[in-house]
């Protein structure tokens, strides 16, 4: 099931940047779509305590009760991401996260079930924080934060649900 359609006239539109100039920084980052392919690119900084560049696609209903996690096709240059989910179980500005590391130049598929996402804040753990309900998603974001500063470049072909077997 796809959870993101890149093929969708507008779908580059409902995503916008979150870098760490919120905090000083001076990283920079957007998110465009090139025939149905998603790129997200830009620059990380360590300058001024920054470090992170993020895209968050608007809050929407994904109706992934009774899946087993998400699936990205992707394409990278060997840096280390994280996508993120936010769910309402969650206070403001937290979310849920799973890491994956790209290789470079190299289609790869990522399979993250849904034990993999830690509640985080700000990068920090939140140990009394419930685990990730599905149907509880409503924002789909991705962001690198790898303590590396240089240009970097992910494409998504493709988000989708991981179903359960019937």
């Amino acid at each position: 099931m796809l959870v993101v359609d890149f093929n969708k006239p507008g779908e580059a539109d409902t995503w916008w940047s979150v870098d760490d100039g919120v905090m000083g920084g001076v990283s920079h980052s957007h998110l465009r779509i090139a025939d149905g392919i998603a790129i997200f690119e830009g620059h990380t900084s360590l300058d001024n305590g920054g470090g992170f560049a993020s895209v968050r696609r608007q809050p929407a209903p994904y109706g992934l009760e009774g899946c087993l996690g998400i699936r990205l096709s992707v394409r990278g240059d060997g840096r280390t991401y994280q996508l993120r989910l936010r769910a309402g179980a969650l206070p403001e500005g937290a979310a849920y996260r799973a890491r994956f590391t790209t290789a470079n130049g190299e289609w790869i598929h990522v399979a993250l079930d849904w034990p993999e996402f830690d509640p985080v804040f700000r990068g920090r753990l939140l140990s009394d924080a419930p685990a990730l309900a599905p149907a509880d998603i409503q924002q789909i974001g991705v962001l690198i934060a790898d303590q590396c500063a240089g240009d970097f470049r992910l494409e998504i072909a493709s988000i989708e649900a991981i179903a359960a077997p019937v």
